[in-house]
Order: C-alpha cells, then structure tokens, then sequence
C-alpha cells in the first residue's frame, strides 16, 4: 500500500468529522482499498515499462 498522501488525509479528515460514527469503518476501508489500488497501478506501471521489481 502506499503512504497516506496530503490530500487523502484531508479527505479523510473531512469525512470523519462529517460522518457518524457507524460509517467510520466505511470511510477507512474506502481510503484502505483506494491506497492498495494505486499500489497496483503503480506496480503495473512499471513492470509494463520493463522495470525488473523484487
């Protein structure tokens, strides 16, 4: 996963002020699934540019 970026803690900050406590868990496994995809993506990236990854 990659590291929280500047505007996604914004983004969670807001949306935790803003949501009630039930969807706290809704708003965290969002920005969860969020980082692991652009992990993906940015693996993709590179391996379809033939960089070799460990």
């Amino acid at each position: 996963m990659i590291a929280l970026t500047l505007p996604e803690i914004r983004r969670l900050t807001v949306a935790l002020l803003l949501e009630s406590a039930r969807s706290t868990r809704r708003v965290w496994a969002w920005s969860n699934w969020r980082r692991r995809r652009q992990y993906q993506a940015r693996l993709s990236h590179y391996r379809r540019r033939g960089h070799h990854l460990t």
